[in-house]
């Protein structure tokens, strides 16, 4: 497993860097300042699991890896954005992400905002320009790209969870703030991987579900990790949600019972996969990953 997803991380970075290249140092107009932030922020060491399950569920369903480039930078870049203004002291005032300085301390406050800026409005650019995908289906993931993204996803999400800083929601609200903030990205990325298919409409359903199911797995060893990983592991502050005093699945359920339920949950991906009846061993150990990860 490991070796594939090293493969998908290097071509994923691969493209990224020809992106922003072609972006942005072979365009004058663009301030160096500016391009050397959106290099910073979008290069750095992250663990590119989005961009994997896309291409992942793409290449199960045969479709080729080279017509899912833009959209696994696409949502990647959404992704990296989504970190840069997380950790704005607006935010959640992080100092450190990917085990470097965050991109308002390397940089700026302003550069970093206009940094996310940047990186969302590329994300689109690059799906509009991809000449190996069909109008047809460049319309529907972007559609599926900026729902995931905006007030319903991801951006919906993030002010449920800073609005909820010292209060205690219930698992339905935690599960709720969730879906969006985090799994909906990650439901987007296997949509999208698979919306050039010819099955996609019958598949629809079902992989929105194991969407679910692995987004919330992922935040539970998320919420996990911040309490028992350290600093240097993590790549980012320890300890920073219960500085911030958030609403987290240990803080409601007990450390003991959020790894039965985040295992609970991987076993419901799991069986969600069989449904979709696509043979992928490789999905299958990544869904496991996603819970014993250590960052």
């Amino acid at each position: 497993m490991q070796t594939q997803l090293t493969l998908y991380q290097q071509r994923i970075q691969s493209k990224l860097q020809d992106l922003l290249s072609e972006s942005l140092t072979f365009h004058a107009k663009v301030p160096a300042k500016l391009a050397d932030a959106i290099k910073y922020a979008t290069l750095n060491n992250g663990k590119r699991l989005r961009p994997a399950l896309l291409y992942a569920i793409g290449e199960a369903l045969e479709i080729p890896l080279v017509q899912l480039d833009s959209s696994a930078c696409a949502i990647e870049l959404i992704h990296s954005y989504s970190l840069v203004h997380d950790d704005l002291p607006a935010m959640d005032d992080d100092d450190l992400r990917r085990g470097q300085p965050t991109c308002h301390i390397q940089f700026d406050e302003a550069t970093a905002i206009l940094t996310g800026d940047a990186q969302q409005t590329l994300a689109f650019q690059v799906l509009s320009h991809d000449e190996t995908v069909s109008d047809h289906h460049k319309i529907k993931l972007i559609q599926l790209l900026s729902q995931a993204s905006g007030v319903s996803g991801m951006i919906g999400g993030q002010i449920i969870d800073m609005q909820s800083e010292d209060q205690q929601l219930d698992l339905m609200q935690l599960k709720t703030l969730h879906s969006m903030k985090t799994g909906a990205l990650i439901r987007t990325a296997l949509m999208m991987g698979a919306v050039q298919s010819e099955r996609f409409a019958s598949l629809q359903s079902t992989l929105s579900n194991l969407g679910d199911k692995i987004g919330l797995a992922f935040q539970v060893q998320d919420d996990i990790l911040d309490i028992e990983a350290d600093t240097e592991t993590l790549g980012k502050p320890q300890g920073s949600d219960q500085q911030a005093n958030k609403s987290t699945f240990p803080k409601l359920l007990g450390l003991t019972q959020s790894k039965t339920y985040r295992d609970d949950l991987i076993r419901q991906a799991k069986a969600d996969l069989i449904e979709l009846q696509i043979h992928s061993p490789f999905l299958d150990k990544l869904i496991e990953y996603i819970a014993q990860r250590n960052h």
